[in-house]
């Protein structure tokens, strides 16, 4: 009993011994012991502690009350973390007696150590404080690397956490995004354009199908009036027309699902078009055919049966169809459209939408902003004015309203209702000057129609004192529509 007694403190004096050993002597005299270096390595983590409590409370406190995004605020609390997590251990080194000039040695020979036993944690470490100062990608942000697409979570020194899109969490490390290619969708702008193939079938008005697309992306909530919408001819496919539908969007991260409505959008557009998606088609050569006329013919009796009934239906859906007439069809009754080609109607279809409104449906009121500019396709429409109580004019089929207002730069003077079932061909002031440019004979045609109304212009406080004739009122609009308008 007594030998284990001795034993046991044997080892017990050793364990004291180690612990207050002399590693090596420093500069100013003093030695670093196992002791002295457990006491940093505690007193360094609740620095770390300290710094990253203090860096969440300035982002929560201070931080919050700026307009800052939650990627910067991130960044700067990290920052301010680490930083004061640096003070931190530098003033516990200088409370525990050690020199710092006397660690130069010391970093060095661990600094060497580091670079060849650590090279993997050294590059993280420097890449995640590379990614914090120079913000490549910030929290929030969509990013991709590799096959990896997600959504930043968080940055840490050695680290970034990726929440992917099927919400499964991936760390990866720093380096990966200083050394790989990164396509950061959110990077300075969210804004950004998502391309959608359709294929149709041969033989298929390549017009309806553009007017169908953009049809579909207007109807969405989630894209972008501007830039607009755009459809492009890709190529002949082996099966069908390839086509692609050009939209922008602000919300990156939403894109998977977007892209799944707005398919479901140009479905329901092209069933109403009776725009087929064509299956891949392949031909089939037949050695002996005569040994099938027979079961041919057999085939054909059964099927006469059903003749009439099935043409009957195919008469009733041509006539309906019919009576819907397509957006190229109605925009090339207007007077100033007749003569355009099928390439500029489709232009056309690009730069408006239509708008299909219920009677006594009001279109603007007096005193709005003149933000749009409408083309009657069908129906008629009452100008008014609501403070005068008192109509005004009707517009009908193949004239345009709310031109005033847009092209003179100034608020609606009067308001706008339908009388009727009214389609208009409605057109923003951004496309309306691309309109105008491709179409400059509809801005002659809309400045003579604005200088009969020189009573209506001389009543807002436009109108310049030296015009005496028809013909200089005509000179100065068209010279106001291409200043404001830059044609």
């Amino acid at each position: 009993m007594e030998w284990l007694q001795q034993q046991g403190q044997r080892i017990l004096d050793f364990f004291q011994d180690l612990y207050k050993a002399e590693l090596f002597k420093l500069d100013d005299g003093n030695y670093f012991t196992l002791d002295l270096f457990l006491k940093l390595v505690f007193y360094a983590v609740i620095a770390y502690i300290v710094g990253r409590l203090i860096g969440r409370l300035i982002s929560k406190t201070i931080l919050n009350r700026f307009k800052i995004d939650r990627g910067t605020k991130e960044a700067i609390s990290s920052v301010i973390g680490y930083l004061i997590a640096g003070i931190g251990f530098l003033i516990v080194l200088r409370g525990t007696g050690i020199d710092l000039s006397s660690l130069t040695v010391v970093a060095g020979v661990l600094g060497l150590g580091i670079g060849f036993g650590f090279q993997n944690v050294a590059s993280n470490f420097i890449s995640g404080i590379t990614i914090l100062f120079e913000q490549p990608l910030k929290v929030g942000d969509l990013v991709e690397v590799d096959d990896l697409k997600g959504i930043v979570e968080k940055i840490s020194i050695r680290s970034t956490v990726v929440r992917t899109l099927d919400n499964i969490f991936v760390i990866v490390p720093n380096q990966k995004f200083i050394e790989n290619n990164i396509i950061n969708w959110s990077y300075r702008d969210q804004k950004c354009r998502v391309h959608v193939p359709v294929g149709v079938a041969y033989g298929t008005d390549t017009t309806l199908v553009t007017e169908a697309l953009l049809a579909a992306a207007r109807k969405h909530p989630h894209v972008l009036p501007q830039p607009s919408p755009k459809v492009w001819f890709k190529e002949f496919g082996d099966s069908s027309l390839n086509f692609e539908l050009l939209v922008w969007v602000d919300d990156p991260p939403s894109i998977p699902q977007f892209k799944s409505d707005l398919n479901f959008s140009i479905e329901i557009e092209l069933n109403s078009r009776d725009i087929n998606i064509p299956f891949p088609q392949r031909d089939l050569h037949i050695k002996n055919i005569q040994d099938l006329i027979p079961l041919l013919q057999g085939a054909g009796n059964l099927t006469s049966k059903n003749s009439t009934s099935v043409d009957s239906d195919a008469i009733e859906n041509t006539n309906s169809n019919l009576r819907t007439q397509s957006l190229r069809d109605l925009l090339s009754q207007i007077s100033y459209f007749q003569s355009c080609t099928p390439r500029q109607i489709r232009e056309l279809i690009e730069q408006g939408y239509r708008q299909i409104l219920q009677p006594e449906q009001v279109i603007c009121r007096e005193g709005d902003p003149g933000n749009s500019f409408y083309v009657i396709l069908s129906g008629s429409v009452e100008i008014y004015s609501e403070k005068l109580g008192k109509h005004i004019v009707n517009r009908h089929a193949g004239e345009f309203i709310g031109e005033m207002a847009l092209l003179m730069g100034i608020p609606r003077s009067a308001s706008i209702r339908t009388n009727e079932q009214t389609t208009l061909f409605v057109v923003d002031h951004t496309n309306l000057q691309k309109l105008l440019s491709h179409h400059p004979e509809l801005a002659d045609q809309i400045s003579a129609e604005l200088a009969t109304r020189s009573e209506s212009l001389a009543s807002l406080g436009i109108l310049p004192e030296k015009i005496d004739s028809e013909q200089g009122m005509f000179k100065w609009i068209r010279q106001r529509i291409n200043t404001l308008f830059e044609i």
